[in-house]
């Protein structure tokens, strides 16, 4: 059997590329596990303990996925989001936000004004991985 050229070989598959999520959560503890977890399979994750050091960190790399605490000192969830849509609006599609403050009237009505995906706290493996690839699907970087 002839071996096929370059040429005529598959593309590599985007299945195998390795995503990057930036992790945005003020509890330390809750953080690590996501990451250990995301890492486990096979995500490169970036955490960040605030929206200041998110944009930081945004305005290095472009992530597949960012994954927002609603609520953190300093710069909260929503106002890091406005933050990241002005100075890289290709990356506004990327948020899954997740927040134990379900009913809370503020986070509720920025989430449903800009038709969010969320998860609630606390956050289950599958579901989260779901959500991930939902986000990834949804934004064109699967």
């Amino acid at each position: 059997m002839p071996v096929p050229s370059t040429s005529e070989l598959p593309p590599a598959t985007s299945e195998l590329e390795i995503k990057s999520i930036l992790l945005l959560d003020d509890d330390s503890d809750l953080a690590e596990s996501l990451k250990e977890l995301l890492e486990s399979r096979n995500f490169v994750v970036t955490t960040a303990n605030d929206g200041a050091g998110g944009l930081r960190e945004v305005m290095q790399m472009d992530f597949d996925v960012i994954i927002c605490d609603m609520l953190m000192p300093g710069m909260p969830g929503d106002m890091f989001y406005l933050a990241v849509k002005k100075v890289k609006p290709q990356m506004a599609g990327r948020f899954l936000f997740i927040t134990g403050h379900r009913g809370n009237p503020r986070v509720d009505e920025f989430l449903e004004r800009i038709d969010a995906l969320v998860l609630f706290k606390p956050v289950l493996t599958d579901e989260l991985v779901r959500m991930i690839s939902l986000v990834l699907k949804q934004s064109g970087a699967r």
